[in-house]
């Protein structure tokens, strides 16, 4: 705590350089993140796939999987260009004071006198800078899913149903953001220097909450969850959960097709009560055994502890987080400099220092991918031990060539950016040799509807995170 007191004072000095070390954070994050971009533009622009590829790659398919990365590369510099112009346009023109005092003379004029003290100014701040980041994202937005998606044929989302989803998702935001933001603050306020340790507390509650509650009153309100009805897929999964002695409770279909041909598969749930969710675009474009091992290496995760791991660190994360913040909270200089002068709102506070601390969560990003993709051989080697190495190799093939991912990756943009590892390396890691053609996958589909007879070439593919 000595050390903690000494560093709040040394950050706390009048001419602190608050203002142009938030701002040089900010242009710094994003020069490095396009440094990364362009290299990995570079690998993208590569006439060829990997030597572990050759077999299963078409010329045609690699070609449509270079344009698509090179398409969502350009995005992201163009987007990030956009952001950083935001972000210092928000510190020049003192947008966050001038918000407070906006929706705090909101509050004066309309509310209750008992509704204009911190937490109830801070909730509608809160709300009206989402609203704001919203609006100004919302360009990208639509340009992302209508364009750049819609061109690679992997948007299914019309107009309607984006509408829909956006009104959704602000009306979730506006029923649990006042009594989460309200616990935050009080706990603040209540328990003086010891705020972090309570706050803690707090959030690691209320994660178990939302796990609980996620399945049964948001995830419906955006997607069908379906049982996976009884035949082969589901009776291999049933085997496979019980050899595990997985606490598999539901097994459904969710039916990510309304929105994108992406396809993925994950489980969630409490330690005694879990439930694998299938995309039923992933259904559709593997054989029950291609996605029993997908399943294989993704129950591996829990046998072997992974998911309880990754959640105590993130636990220590966040006790740091909140730690460091309490030598922030009082910071006049901080305040100041970004044009509080006579009062130090909490929220405030707390949305600069996650400013001051960007180039940290860098450091954190970096390590937690080391650690996951350390963690995602393992759960390879897991599947390959139950003896799916070649039906995980094709599932992952399929995956990659349906969901045109990246096929090759620059090492330092991988490692920065990856927090599994690329397609070659765990290919290389489950011993493909690349001497068998993938059967079944969408590409497969084409060569016999244009007369192949399905003989050509197959390759498939996910997202980088399955």
């Amino acid at each position: 705590m000595d050390f903690l007191q000494r560093l709040a004072r040394f950050l706390d000095r009048p001419l602190f350089p608050w203002k142009k070390l938030i701002m040089g954070f900010s242009v710094g994050h994003y020069i490095f993140e396009s440094f990364l971009t362009m290299r990995q533009y570079r690998v993208l622009q590569r006439p060829q796939p990997p030597a572990v590829l050759a077999k299963e790659v078409t010329p045609e398919t690699f070609a449509k999987s270079q344009a698509y990365g090179r398409a969502k590369a350009r995005f992201q510099i163009v987007e990030g260009l956009w952001d950083q112009i935001q972000n210092l346009a928000f510190i020049h023109f003192d947008v966050l004071p001038k918000l407070w005092s906006f929706t705090g003379d909101i509050l004066l004029r309309f509310a209750p006198a008992r509704f204009t003290g911190e937490i109830s100014h801070s909730i509608v701040f809160v709300l009206g800078f989402l609203v704001a980041q919203q609006v100004l994202s919302l360009p990208a937005r639509l340009y992302y899913t209508f364009v750049l998606e819609e061109k690679y044929g992997f948007n299914k989302q019309t107009p309607k149903l984006f509408v829909t989803d956006m009104i959704k998702t602000n009306a979730v935001t506006a029923i649990l953001l006042p009594p989460i933001l309200a616990g935050f603050l009080k706990i603040i306020q209540k328990t003086g220097n010891q705020f972090f340790f309570y706050l803690w507390v707090f959030t690691a509650g209320l994660q178990v909450f939302m796990t609980a509650a996620y399945p049964t009153f948001i995830l419906p309100l955006f997607n069908k969850l379906s049982p996976l009805p009884e035949g082969e897929l589901k009776t291999k999964v049933d085997d496979l959960a019980a050899s595990l002695k997985f606490p598999l409770s539901e097994l459904f279909v969710i039916d990510g097709s309304k929105r994108s041909a992406h396809s993925n598969a994950y489980f969630f749930g409490l330690p005694w009560k879990k439930h694998i969710v299938l995309y039923d675009t992933l259904i559709e474009g593997n054989e029950p055994d291609e996605v029993k091992a997908v399943l294989g290496h993704e129950l591996g995760h829990w046998k072997l502890g992974h998911t309880t791991r990754l959640m105590a660190i993130s636990q220590v994360h966040l006790l740091y987080v909140f730690t460091l913040f309490s030598v922030f909270i009082n910071n006049a200089s901080l305040y100041s400099a970004f044009g509080f002068i006579t009062e130090r709102p909490i929220i405030i506070g707390f949305l600069l220092f996650n400013d001051a601390l960007s180039p940290m969560d860098m450091v954190v990003k970096l390590l937690m991918n080391i650690i996951t993709r350390k963690y995602e051989f393992q759960a390879d080697k897991f599947a390959t031990d139950l003896g799916f190495a070649t039906d995980l190799a094709r599932s992952l093939l399929k995956l990659h060539t349906q969901n045109l991912s990246s096929l090759d990756a620059d090492p330092i943009y991988a490692s920065y950016h990856f927090s599994h590892p690329h397609l070659t390396e765990r290919l290389k890691a489950l011993g493909w040799k690349g001497e068998e053609k993938v059967k079944g996958g969408a590409l497969e589909k084409e060569m016999k509807a244009a007369g192949d007879g399905g003989d050509g070439v197959v390759k498939a593919s996910g997202r980088e995170e399955l």
